[in-house]
């Protein structure tokens, strides 16, 4: 499928995460197998544009195509600015939140709460999309509530406005991420528009992916809390997607080097103090499947250098390896 002139291939995409899809795991994604990484949101509002968390958000250097970065609020004006913004700093693709159910998003009528105004939606998309050159792409929910599903008459505003590309997660905002998502939805939506569409919500085995591909119609699927703790899934899926074919989990040798190799890009990236502190819930994760996993984390969250927090990592896969419980007895 494409996104304007880009090729997005595996059809397997990383959903844009607040906290998460930052630029070291992004990079780990697509080089595990992501056709595309949607970057965390940044705001619209560009008094923040300075802080040290924005700036760490729009640092695109070295990343590999295509770019693709998310914005975040409700002023029509404001929102084409901050395109213009992150387009000149790197931005290939300007990808609009109008999904994240949190709170603190949607009290400042941003995210999901944007669903609610039909008519609002339309302003925004039209002024982002005639403010870059770049394709623009959108995040939604399938609508406010239950009682209010209207993701279909959105997915006609961002086509008519000549949105590029729509992701759907399948669940309203008041579901926040309860219950099982709607890929009848998903499909309806699909259906209703002619641009590509990607579907998001409880996609977390290669054969599920599968599944919900065959069942919404969709031209690719869209990957958030699956991949956490575990980038490997963008290969896995695209795989199987390709050859209906599995492949074998990773060996605990190979999850120690794709930790590794996180580990230091999150230290070379956000420097060691706060390269330790984001590096722990990476750490739960990716060992989150184990029995062992809270005697790993009581471990490795008490680390306060990057060496210490390395050398308990290397230590605690090695004897995953050799088929040790290494922290049992330190429980």
């Amino acid at each position: 499928m494409r996104i304007g002139s880009y090729l997005i291939d595996p059809p397997v995409v990383l959903a844009p995460m607040a906290g998460v899809t930052d630029k070291p795991f992004r990079q780990l994604c697509k080089q595990l197998g992501a056709g595309l990484a949607v970057s965390e949101m940044t705001t619209a509002d560009p008094r923040l544009w300075t802080t040290r968390k924005s700036l760490h958000r729009m640092d695109h250097v070295g990343e590999p195509d295509p770019v693709s970065v998310q914005i975040a609020g409700f002023d029509p004006a404001m929102l084409a600015e901050a395109a213009r913004y992150n387009v000149d700093h790197g931005a290939q693709i300007v990808d609009i939140n109008m999904g994240c159910p949190a709170k603190k998003v949607c009290n400042v009528y941003s995210g999901s709460a944007l669903l609610q105004d039909e008519p609002l939606v339309a302003r925004i998309l039209d002024a982002v999309v005639k403010a870059v050159d770049v394709p623009v792409t959108l995040k939604i929910r399938t609508g406010w509530n239950r009682e209010n599903r209207n993701g279909v008459a959105i997915a006609k505003i961002a086509e008519a406005a000549g949105i590029a590309a729509l992701a759907v997660h399948g669940r309203t905002r008041a579901d926040l991420y309860e219950g099982d998502a709607e890929y009848e939805t998903i499909a309806a939506i699909k259906q209703a528009i002619a641009i590509p569409v990607f579907a998001n919500g409880d996609i977390d085995t290669p054969m599920k992916a599968r599944e919900v591909l065959d069942a919404t119609g969709c031209d690719a699927v869209m990957i958030g809390r699956a991949a956490q703790g575990r980038p490997w899934i963008f290969r896995e899926i695209s795989h199987f997607l390709a050859t209906g074919e599995t492949v074998a989990a990773p060996s605990p040798r190979e999850v120690r080097d794709i930790l590794i190799g996180h580990l230091e890009d999150l230290y070379a990236f956000y420097g060691e103090l706060q390269g330790v502190r984001i590096a722990r819930k990476h750490l739960g994760w990716y060992a989150k499947d184990r029995a062992e996993n809270a005697a790993f984390r009581a471990v490795v969250n008490r680390a306060e250098s990057a060496s210490e927090q390395m050398r308990l990592t290397r230590d605690y896969f090695d004897a995953l390896a050799a088929d040790e419980l290494p922290l049992a007895a330190a429980a």
